[in-house]
């Protein structure tokens, strides 16, 4: 059995007392009993436009947040996934958003670049385009870890279920998707986008969120979630900062799969196009 929380926080614009913040839930996360703990998407830090992303960012040598999250896997004895951190890359002009996930000895086990980038116009007239900071990944990961395969993501690639069907097929047992889901979309898809990847995969989802306001008026939708790979929701932590954990049943994965077995029925097809 595995006890897995996810960490809710509202960053804001710099990452020392941001760091901090996350520091302190971890550590009621770990006092819960949690040995698998997740923070959310940009976690050290979420400002607005490029030219403060790159004033603020830090290359991976210097980024404060890799030590910090270190020394506190050990501190802790638990898995720690810092959900992304902004990691200025060499040629100074773009951003890689990456995830770490380090082990209880506060070793690096894996990283992942965000593969899909966030370039939207909403109705509400909210307007993003991460694209213009951030260089996008080319690399699906599955890490290894005491309770079976972990496959990382971020946030917008949620909406890329091909993504998480390659995770599962390649061993994942459990999917993360940190985020900072904006509100209108995540009243509107986030409950139903991450309950359809637990089920079509059957794989845990363990998603920690931003909530709050943040650098100019930006509001996230919080809602952190732990899912069953029946898509039952486990745990939601609402809209407030705080910690919810779950107990994870790994035997589940196998028996949702066992159920419901369509990770072993892809059948090839052929595509007639619209004239």
């Amino acid at each position: 059995m595995l006890r897995a929380a996810c960490v809710q926080v509202s960053a804001g614009t710099e990452i020392g007392p941001n760091l901090e913040a996350a520091g302190d839930l971890i550590r009621r996360a770990r006092d819960g009993g949690a040995t698998f703990i997740a923070t959310p998407e940009n976690v050290s830090m979420i400002v607005q436009g490029r030219a403060a992303v790159l004033e603020r960012v830090r290359p991976e040598a210097d980024h404060p947040g890799i030590p910090f999250f270190a020394d506190l896997a050990r501190e802790t004895g638990a898995w720690l996934l810092a959900g992304s951190l902004g990691i200025l890359l060499d040629d100074g002009e773009r951003v890689a958003n990456r995830s770490y996930l380090f082990d209880d000895a506060g070793a690096v086990v894996a990283t992942y670049d965000k593969i899909h980038m966030f370039d939207v116009d909403l109705e509400s007239g909210e307007s993003y385009r991460e694209s213009s900071t951030f260089r996008p990944g080319d690399r699906a990961v599955v890490a290894p870890s005491p309770w079976g395969g972990i496959g990382l993501s971020i946030c917008y690639d949620v909406r890329f279920p091909h993504l998480y069907r390659a995770l599962a097929k390649a061993g994942a047992s459990i999917l993360t998707v940190p985020a900072a889901f904006t509100v209108p979309t995540g009243r509107a898809h986030w409950h139903v986008l991450l309950r359809a990847r637990a089920i079509e995969t059957g794989c845990f989802v363990i998603a920690p969120a931003q909530v709050g306001a943040h650098d100019q008026g930006r509001r996230t939708f919080g809602h952190s979630l732990i899912i069953s790979p029946w898509g039952e929701v486990l745990a939601d932590a609402g809209e407030a900062v705080g910690v919810v954990t779950a107990d994870l049943d790994l035997d589940r994965v196998a028996e949702a799969r066992r159920m419901v077995p369509s990770l072993t029925h892809d059948r090839p097809f052929t595509l007639d196009g619209v004239a």
